[in-house]
């Protein structure tokens, strides 16, 4: 028997990318494992302009002074270590707006290729200091995903969807999420922040289990 995993994430939150990671590790060890899995937006700044900001003044004016920056990334570095995610934080030298990358993995979602462009956005963002705010990045992961470049440009080009992206954002904020990343199981049961291997492997053992 098949669960809905619904992850409410957004592709420039560390322990968004985390969380998938870890998220993954436990679903290679359980091939069987019963989730069907969705994506959905939740944009961490969701007011930020559409060309980004500069990095660094972004992180120091929501966190404050450099020392306190640096003191945030050590947990993100050490789990990133943990699990051998790469992370080049030398290369992201800005924070982007993330509603087109939201934008592009809805269609992608509607395509079958969800999983492709999200992974390729996380890669990008935090392996390759590439800025997923930027229209030519966001076709080549189009495009690499296996998505119409062309028809991709146009959408980009347009204001298609970026009503229902925002009004997502919102609904799941109402409901009560305040941070990403966000677990929805079955419809019913929800898990926050980026849970360990183990618990994965204990929830789809429970779930296998249930159903057996």
């Amino acid at each position: 028997m098949s669960t809905k995993l619904d992850i409410f994430s957004d592709p420039v939150c560390p322990w968004c990318y985390i969380g998938k990671a870890r998220l993954e590790r436990a679903l290679e060890q359980r091939p069987d494992h019963p989730f069907i899995i969705e994506w959905h937006p939740f944009m961490l700044a969701p007011d930020m302009p559409p060309e980004g900001m500069d990095r660094r003044e972004y992180l120091q004016a929501k966190f404050g002074p450099p020392e306190q920056v640096a003191k945030l990334h050590v947990p993100i570095l050490e789990a990133c270590e943990e699990i051998g995610l790469p992370l080049a934080l030398e290369k992201m030298e800005r924070n982007p707006s993330t509603l087109n990358a939201h934008r592009l993995i809805h269609w992608a979602g509607l395509e079958g290729r969800q999983h492709a462009v999200v992974s390729a956005l996380f890669r990008a963002n935090f392996a390759e200091g590439r800025d997923i705010g930027d229209r030519e990045v966001l076709l080549d992961i189009a495009e690499a995903a296996g998505l119409d470049r062309a028809m991709t440009a146009r959408l980009l080009d347009s204001d298609a969807d970026v009503a229902e992206i925002r009004a997502r954002d919102a609904d799941i904020r109402a409901r009560g999420l305040r941070g990403v990343p966000g677990f929805l199981l079955g419809r019913q049961y929800v898990l926050s922040g980026a849970q360990p291997v183990e618990t994965w492997l204990d929830v789809i053992d429970q779930i296998t289990a249930a159903s057996q």
